[in-house]
């Protein structure tokens, strides 16, 4: 082996290792996207706050119960006369009393409004959950915008760095061709200025990738912090049926199924209004503890009471202004409108789902198009290339069919990634985002 290949063959090596880099997978983007993305926590805490009501503690079905306590003293000047006729003058005359009670207060009925309470929140638990869904799902439609953004551009920046040494090549041959009186100093002279053109095009590539991984960062919660290389490969579901799909949509789409939740929390309300035409029972409960020192007018010096009471109260709004019936009224009419609003998203499904499913029938179209297109164009620039090196093409010809293929191979990327999120769209569409492999 010669010392100029030996000395070639380290320094490939020694680039390799520094350019090297960990690759972020897909799924490896997901996950920190799920636990680190801003949006995606809030979504979660406003998850557990809806849970939260939903216990026991929230519902009005416990017992209240409250401790009160108390003192007085007090310093009179008291004139007394008894029954006997006898009378007594007392100048600061002393006297305190003490009371402690512990009171329980228990609603036993309220026309059934805690219980449709209850049930309501539930249901709001229920659609904050769909809620977050929602959100989960735009944020992985977000994180695979960025990150095939930045996967186009590394295919593409592969792309230019192969123009580049293509280039460069024919630098080297116009140079020795020159050199030997085979062409003029043009010939150089423009490949020179072709190098720079592809030079230029990587640096300004290169930018645009820092700035996609930079928003990439961004939607992963700043959390990475390791440069990194991404998966450039994709793959089609194609086993996607488009009846199927759409069936999904109308019983899984997440728009709907909130939707269908606010319906039921309107029909609670309805219930819920309307216990406010029945009566409230309640229970009460009191344990008590009182202590009087009274001053020496008072028959009695000392007393303790203590003892338990307790009773049962009713109470009834037999007419509350009118409220509770609009309040009804309103309730009702917002349960149309929940109704009306289930229409209008059944028909924005059927419409966002066949735009989204023709679109992406388009782009994979397209798509398989530009990879049967780069076989062409390689072949023509193959052809190209080698007319090129025995004097039959000039280079203006050549560097022409190299741009060929550039462009191609450009425009085969941008279908490949355009047609991967048009399929996400439509498996957003049809609720399935959530349940395939990435």
């Amino acid at each position: 082996m010669s010392t100029k290949f030996k000395f070639i063959t380290l320094c490939l090596c020694y680039g390799f290792s520094i350019h090297a880099q960990e690759v972020l997978t897909k799924d490896e983007a997901v996950a920190l996207a799920l636990e680190h993305n801003y949006g995606v926590k809030i979504a979660k805490n406003a998850v557990t706050v809806a849970e939260n009501n939903t216990s026991i503690l929230n519902t009005g079905f416990l017992p209240t119960v409250t401790g009160n306590a108390g003192a007085t003293y007090n310093i009179n000047n008291t004139e007394a006369e008894f029954s006997d006729g006898t009378s007594t003058i007392l100048d600061g005359a002393e006297s305190s009393n003490y009371n402690a009670s512990i009171n329980v207060n228990y609603t036993l009925f309220d026309g059934l409004g805690r219980h449709y309470n209850y049930k309501r929140l539930k249901e709001a638990y229920k659609l904050s959950e769909l809620q977050a869904r929602e959100t989960i799902e735009n944020t992985i439609l977000q994180l695979f915008s960025v990150y095939y953004n930045v996967a186009q551009l590394t295919d593409n920046l592969n792309t230019l760095k192969e123009t580049l040494r293509i280039t460069k090549d024919r630098l080297v041959r116009a140079e020795y061709q020159f050199e030997y009186g085979q062409n003029t100093k043009l010939e150089v002279l423009n490949a020179e200025v072709d190098i720079n053109n592809d030079s230029i095009n990587i640096i300004n590539i290169k930018q645009d990738i820092k700035n996609a991984k930079r928003d990439l960062k961004l939607v992963l919660g700043a959390n990475y912090t390791l440069d990194y290389d991404v998966e450039t490969e994709v793959d089609f579901l194609i086993q996607l049926q488009k009846d199927s799909l759409f069936e999904k949509a109308k019983a899984r789409n997440t728009a709907l199924l909130q939707t269908e939740t606010n319906i039921a929390i309107s029909e609670l309300d309805i219930r819920s209004g309307k216990s406010g035409y029945l009566p409230t029972i309640g229970l009460t409960g009191t344990y008590g503890w009182n202590k009087s020192n009274n001053n020496a007018a008072s028959f009695v010096g000392v007393s303790t009471n203590t003892g338990l009471s307790g009773g049962l109260n009713l109470s009834w709004d037999l007419f509350d202004g009118g409220s509770t019936m609009i309040a009804v009224r309103n309730a009702k009419v917002n349960l149309e409108t929940q109704k009306l609003e289930k229409e209008s998203i059944l028909l924005s499904i059927e419409r966002d789902f066949n735009n989204a499913w023709d679109n992406y029938m388009n782009k994979l179209e397209i798509y398989n198009i530009q990879e049967k297109n780069i076989i062409t164009a390689e072949n023509n620039f193959k052809r190209t290339e080698e007319k090129f090196k025995i004097g039959q093409v000039n280079s203006i010809e050549f560097r022409q069919a190299q741009l060929n293929l550039l462009s191609v191979e450009l425009s085969r990327n941008a279908a490949k990634f355009e047609a991967k999120l048009s399929e996400l769209e439509v498996l957003k569409l049809s609720g399935e985002l959530l349940n395939i492999q990435f």
